[in-house]
């Protein structure tokens, strides 16, 4: 009973904590349209604006290329032709508002059975959350479209209205307002719902009607002109059009070709991502099987702008994996395509374009006809092939609360999911890195204090070493070399045989590394300091760089690659100080570990030597490190661990357990590898 009390009280508090996080999201994207001047909010509602900042429409809806709804959206709109854009514009980020969430309330509610109490309690701040944080979302927002409409109106006509008419008349409006919701029709039709499926297309077909015959040159322009809306907006070949028929002209098909092209592929995918979604929902999946039919719709659609890709979230309502540390592969790819932008999921490297800039359609069409959801009737379903533990060596912070939090996974975490947090987590560092800029007086106001410390300390020897260094045409060559060649390859590398042949010891290194960056981001953000090479008057020569113009802020080209400031503390040397810790603790061999203590030591003379950095800066990488290994041992435990008897023979298949002495109940995995 005080077991169940605990738990009850702890999911309390996290669901609590989740509506917390919902409403902040919430009040902040509210407040981030709203304080924007009126011509920079509401842009697509902006291009009705006339005389005075009253709404009306003059002549006809498409004139100027802008509004790429259908004739139907318009005729409802029309009503707004008299209200004020001021006013409007509030009650429509506050209407929209009220839209997400009663779409996170709906599809928190259609959850498969069986479903746990935990992920009934939080599922509903959860969805609310992750639909605040999405790009269509956001966009929704800002543009004042009405795409969250059409995605609502199917949610509760699939989920939760009864009766079939109802059901039907919500779906056609919602295909009145944006037209590729029609397929919806035929899932209804063949998961036994046929008069639903028949009034769904009946009430689009009437209220297609009625705009035509109260706006016939609009009607004209846009399903025979524009092909269902085809061209209208943005260009259709821009990134922003995340649909099959946007992917091809970007491929660089043209005219006929490509028409057949993008017909043939959309056939495919209508009968496979259909069929698919027929499947789920005779399974008892419904919700999974609507996110389907809405991820067909924005592959086939002429055009698939961002704010209309609300469906390819809604598709995390799949189960995929047979395994507990495969389940989150699916979820975190989906919500990190919906909310970031591609240039930060992939590097830019050409092979991988056509993926970068399709994301969010890669996303939908693998949603739609190829991941592997998992059917409920599944033994994994429910419970999947749980994750083997240890429990950390005694610490000294043992005994205190919540120290340490986390458990130590001794097998080795998912691949690609892997890969995905670290470029992602790269990307979100570069840009805080970035964005770390502080006035040119102040960084160097900073070096000149480095500067007189260092003389006070007696260790100022930048100058004669990058002199030296300039004079020694091999070692000015050797040190540019090791400088520009080596500050990524070597940890990747470390981390890279350290998650093939020691998985735990992987998951200890990574996460005390990751520590240590963050810390660097604030020493980045407190204190903006120019590095040598950037001094005015102290006569260093960048060797690496070339000559700088000092007179200019922004010297040159390298301001766009890098913030030149963010120099204290040097993760140059800092990660390379990690790397040789590493080896010396983990490598089994002497001269492993001498090769290893190498790499710093070769890095902290080519920062010097290069006038990339003061040699307090070095001590500042150094500090960092020592801070996340503290972390690290802090919240999770001594890097040596207590696996049970039961988990080590899977330990020694995953390369992780070396020699074992019996303690306890347990064993003793150390630091050699088997």
């Amino acid at each position: 009973m005080a077991t169940a009390t605990a738990v009850d009280a702890r999911i309390g508090t996290a669901r609590a904590a989740l509506w917390l996080f919902a409403a902040v999201l919430a009040v902040r994207q509210a407040a981030a349209v709203l304080t924007l001047p009126p011509g920079e909010r509401l842009l697509d509602l902006g291009s009705w604006t006339g005389e005075n900042g009253v709404l009306h429409v003059p002549g006809s809806l498409y004139d100027e290329g802008r509004f790429t709804g259908t004739p139907f959206t318009g005729l409802v709109l029309r009503p707004l032709a008299g209200s004020a854009e001021q006013g409007l514009g509030v009650a429509w980020t506050f209407g929209t508002l009220l839209l997400v969430v009663l779409v996170g309330l709906v599809a928190a509610r259609a959850l498969p059975a069986p479903v746990s109490r935990r992920s009934t309690v939080l599922a509903a701040p959860v969805a609310i959350s992750l639909l605040m944080l999405s790009l269509p979302v956001r966009n929704s927002f800002h543009l004042g479209q009405t795409s969250v409409i059409p995605v609502l109106l199917v949610l509760l006509g699939c989920l939760a209205v009864r009766g079939e008419r109802p059901a039907g008349l919500l779906i056609g409006i919602g295909a009145a307002l944006q037209p590729t919701v029609l397929l919806f029709a035929p899932l209804l039709w063949y998961t036994g719902r046929r008069r639903a499926a028949v009034t769904s297309a009946g009430t689009f077909a009437a209220l297609s009607a009625l705009a035509w015959a109260a706006m016939p040159g609009d009607s004209w322009t846009y399903w025979v002109h524009h092909v269902a809306g085809a061209g209208l907006g943005e260009s259709p070949d821009s990134l922003a059009n995340q649909s099959l028929h946007g992917a091809l002209l970007r491929f660089g098909l043209q005219g006929g070709p490509e028409i057949a092209v993008c017909l043939l592929l959309a056939a495919v995918v209508v009968f496979l991502g259909l069929r698919r979604a027929i499947r789920y929902a005779h399974d008892g999946q419904l919700l999974l099987a609507v996110a389907l039919t809405g991820c067909v719709a924005v592959a086939v659609s002429p055009t698939a702008w961002q704010h209309q890709l609300l469906w390819v979230l809604l598709a995390v309502a799949g189960r995929v994996g047979k395994r507990a540390s495969d389940r989150m592969l699916w979820p975190v790819l989906v919500v990190l395509a919906i909310t970031l932008p591609g240039k930060m999921l992939l590097p830019n490297v050409t092979v991988l374009h056509p993926v970068r800039d399709n994301a969010l359609l890669v996303a939908a069409l693998a949603a739609a006809c190829a991941v592997p959801f998992l059917p409920i009737g599944s033994p994994h379903f429910r419970r999947p092939v749980p994750t083997e533990y240890a429990a950390p060596l005694p610490a000294r912070w043992g005994r205190v609360p919540l120290l340490p939090f986390w458990r130590r996974v001794l097998s080795r975490p998912n691949l690609l999911l892997e890969l995905l947090v670290i470029r992602v987590g790269y990307s979100v560092y570069s840009l805080i890195r970035a964005a770390a800029t502080g006035s040119v007086a102040a960084a160097e106001e900073h070096g000149r204090q480095i500067h007189s410390a260092e003389a006070a300390l007696g260790i100022d020897i930048e100058h004669w070493v990058n002199q030296a260094v300039v004079r020694t045409q091999w070692a000015e060559a050797f040190f540019d070399f090791y400088y520009t060649s080596f500050h990524f390859t070597v940890p990747l590398a470390v981390l890279g045989v350290l998650y093939v042949r020691r998985p735990s010891d992987y998951r200890w290194a990574r996460t005390s590394l990751a520590f240590a960056t963050l810390l660097a981001l604030l020493g980045f953000w407190l204190y903006p300091l120019a590095p040598p090479r950037l001094m005015p008057g102290m006569g260093f020569i960048d060797t690496v760089h070339g000559p700088q113009d000092l007179a200019n802020p922004d010297y040159g080209a390298m301001t766009a690659v890098t913030n030149q400031y963010a120099a204290m503390p040097s993760l140059h040397f800092g990660w390379s100080l990690w790397c040789g810790l590493v080896v010396v603790l983990l490598a089994p061999k002497l001269w492993m570990k001498l090769l290893g203590l190498l790499h710093p030591l070769f890095t902290v003379c080519a920062i010097v030597a290069t006038a990339n950095h003061w040699v307090l800066d070095a001590a500042g990488g150094a500090a960092v490190v020592a801070a996340g290994f503290g972390l690290t041992h802090v919240l999770a435990g001594p890097r040596q661990l207590l696996v049970p008897a039961k988990s080590v023979p899977a330990a020694r298949s995953h390369a992780d357990v070396g020699s074992r002495d019996a303690d306890g109940d347990g064993k003793k995995v150390t630091a050699q590898s088997a």
